[in-house]
Parts: C-alpha cells; structure tokens; sequence
C-alpha cells in the first residue's frame, strides 16, 4: 500500500500503471482542437497526457486532487507557456478557476471514477460552468461491471475473514450518466460501454502491484498486518481466471463519452 499522505505513490504509479496513459491517447482522438485552444485536464495524475496534448499546439492546464501526482507532474514535464498544473478538487472547479477564461475542452481519463456517485453532479456543473459555449467535454471512466472479478475476489476472501469491503468507485452505465451530462447542458454526441480485457503490469505480480496502487480503500478495514497474506489469498482465488501466459488480465470495463456544451 502507498505511504503517501494523500495514498498515491506517483513513482509507483508510472512504474505499474503505464497503462493508463497509454489507453488515454485513445481518448484524446475524441478532442477535436485547434492550436491555441485551451483544454482543461481532469484528474491529471503525473501529467503525461496533458504534455503530450501540448505537442498538438494547445494549451492545457492540468488539475488532480493528489498533491503528490501534481509535485510529480511538475518535475516531470516543468510548467511553461502553455502547460500548467494545478493542485485542487474536481469538485471545486469554479473555485479553482474563477479568474481564468472559459476553456475549449475539458478532458478526463480515468479520473471521475473516483468521484462518489453523490458528488458528481457538482463536478459536472462546474465544467459547464468552465467551458465556452460549444466546448467539449470528453472523458473515460470505469463503466458499469468495471474490474467486477477482482472487487468480488476480495469481498469474497475479506468476508470470510469478518472484514467490511466496500467499493470507493461509481461505474456508471451509459444510461445511467447521460441524463446527468444532459441535466447539465452538455449535450451527449458519443457515448458507449465496452469490455477493455487489460494486461497488468507487473507479470506474475501484476494483480498485487496493481492492488497496491489502486487498492487502498477497497483494502480499508483490513489490518496492516494481515494486508499482506489478504492479497496473496485473492490472488490466489482469481489466478485460475485471471492469470494467463503470464499476465494478469484485468476485468476492465469503460464507459467512453464526448459531449458539447450547448447554448
């Protein structure tokens, strides 16, 4: 598990969870830009796709909610004359951003997963709120059924052990969240849930390392001491399933969407 204060080891991150990153070019195909436009990057982690966004001659200001993934961001890519990252809550975009001009697009990757179901609708009036009309607001998420084998492993191996889980995601469906996009005058052009089967990093440990980034609160209740033989359990129920060739093959689902804010 992370020592970090905010639970995210940035080195970590990019050493375990290239993938990220790398399915996140596939999101931004869905951006259509001009030199100069102004794209806001929800949940910029380490900054790699914001720098890469920057290549294409837009500016792009990157905000995430870890301080450690902004520290890293910083060092990693420097903040420039078109590039820029920002430590702050998704929740608190009007806050965040009351004196800057309204953005071309916002852009999420594998962010708004992590916001509770309760507060989504704060963050989704606050990119209304930041986009000029006619700006886009394209992201990716986990979907409805998104890593479902391994939460059911660990809920299976915790219950019967006398610990609580509970998931920290929402994984919407496309029916789910488009009326929200709606109710918010982002108007819906693309929206669909698909099976993405993903490779883990890490080989025989991928689905460990990948618990070790990202498994923190589904993790919660179980004490320091026994995390460590907790993981090896579920590993074990899922490694039949789940282990093939080698590799670790993630139960992956994503919800894809691009949206337009309407007049």
């Amino acid at each position: 598990m992370s020592d970090e204060p905010d639970g995210w080891d940035a080195d970590r991150y990019d050493d375990q969870c290239a993938f990220v990153s790398e399915y996140g070019e596939r999101v931004t195909d869905l951006l259509d830009l001009a030199p100069g436009d102004r794209v806001l990057d929800l949940g910029c982690g380490t900054g790699q796709l914001a720098r890469r966004l920057t290549e294409t001659g837009v500016d792009v200001t990157g905000v995430d909610s870890s301080r450690s993934m902004i520290d890293a961001a910083r060092e990693r890519h420097g903040e420039r004359d078109g590039l820029r990252f920002v430590h702050g809550d998704a929740r608190d975009l009007p806050a965040l951003f009351e004196d800057a001009k309204p953005f071309d697009a916002v852009f999420s990757n594998a962010a708004l997963h992590w916001v509770p179901d309760d507060d989504h609708d704060a963050v989704l009036g606050g990119v209304t709120t930041l986009l000029t009309s006619g700006g886009q607001f394209v992201a990716e998420l986990g979907g409805r059924g998104n890593v479902a084998r391994i939460v059911d492993g660990v809920r299976t191996e915790l219950d019967t052990r006398g610990y609580d889980c509970e998931s920290p995601w929402y994984f919407p469906s496309v029916g789910e969240y488009a009326p929200r996009l709606e109710a918010h005058g982002l108007e819906v052009r693309r929206a669909h849930l698909f099976d993405r089967p993903t490779e883990l990093d890490g080989g025989a440990d991928g689905l460990r390392e990948w618990l070790a980034v990202f498994g923190d609160e589904l993790l919660a209740s179980v004490p320091d001491a026994e995390v460590s033989s907790v993981v090896d359990a579920v590993d074990d129920r899922l490694r039949d399933d789940r282990f093939h060739d080698g590799v670790w093959i993630a139960d992956y689902r994503r919800l894809r969407f691009r949206s337009v804010k309407v007049a």
